[in-house]
């Protein structure tokens, strides 16, 4: 089985807000952990390339990873995306449609706290460049507490908000906080949408579900180490795996809060 890291990053800066430095790494921790990628032989590929093995595709080659980065976050289109173009490597941006905004204006709203975030036209020159653009909700809610109105909303209007803007399909979902279940992922499937990531901090690989592909979360506080670990295809289970007790306690206890008016919330949390 081809095991494979499926990273996920959020913020590539030197000054985050506080909020979000735990999920931030600088411009020069990036630059290193891609070389390391490199050193290590680990040709990136597009998201598209694995959903499609794991959908009975093409098979992938050994030593592949997979990049993606979530929210939408200013700093990838003035500092991610030159590091990548310039080593030619492709990677996944998830947009929380309510937090992207027309340029010198306001987005239409989002539940995270206030950060630069891209605005519409530096998503179509992301898009022109080759970057796949996916959906990330429309205000970052912790889906699986959701009424069934509300999710569908977050789920298919982020789509079509997506399409309209960039004028072609759009295809790749993930969850917000990496929360999902089994009645989210039909939604996710029902809109249209192919493939969907998940969190777990696990190794995707070509068994894992499309619906529930599994990523490795890059801190602040990911070392050198682990990241040389997870390059070299150790330190962390590989998925398919059983969704975990402790997660469906998790998503019980955050439903009873949000069915009582005080939602959990918080900075994401890594969940199955």
């Amino acid at each position: 089985m081809t095991i494979v890291p499926v990273l996920l990053y959020h913020s590539v800066s030197t000054d985050p807000p506080d909020w979000l430095a735990p999920y931030t790494v600088t411009p020069t921790v990036f630059a290193e952990q891609l070389d390391r990628l490199a050193d290590a032989g680990r040709t990136v590929v597009p998201l598209r390339r694995l959903v499609a093995a794991q959908r009975g595709g093409p098979q992938l080659p050994d030593n592949v990873a997979v990049l993606t980065f979530d929210d939408g976050y200013e700093d990838f289109f003035w500092t991610v995306a030159p590091l990548l173009t310039e080593r030619g490597l492709p990677a996944t941006l998830y947009l929380t449609t309510g937090a992207v905004h027309p340029p010198g204006e306001r987005g239409s709203g989002s539940l995270l706290p206030p950060a630069p975030m891209l605005n519409w036209r530096q998503v179509a020159t992301l898009d022109a460049y080759g970057f796949d653009i996916g959906g990330h909700s429309q205000t970052h809610p912790q889906l699986d507490t959701l009424g069934r109105a509300r999710l569908c909303a977050e789920i298919a209007e982020c789509k079509r908000i997506l399409e309209d803007a960039l004028d072609h399909p759009v295809t790749s979902y993930a969850y917000p906080h990496g929360y999902n279940s089994a009645a989210v992922r039909r939604k996710v499937r029902q809109a249209g949408w192919t493939s969907a990531c998940a969190v777990a901090n696990c190794f995707s690989s070509q068994a894992d579900d499309p619906l529930r592909i599994a990523r490795l979360t890059v801190r602040a506080d990911t070392g050198p180490e682990l990241f040389e670990q997870w390059v070299a295809g150790r330190g962390a289970p590989t998925a398919p795996r059983p969704e975990r007790l402790r997660t469906k306690g998790w998503r019980i206890y955050r439903r009873l809060c949000a069915a009582v008016g005080r939602p959990v919330g918080g900075p994401p949390r890594p969940a199955d």
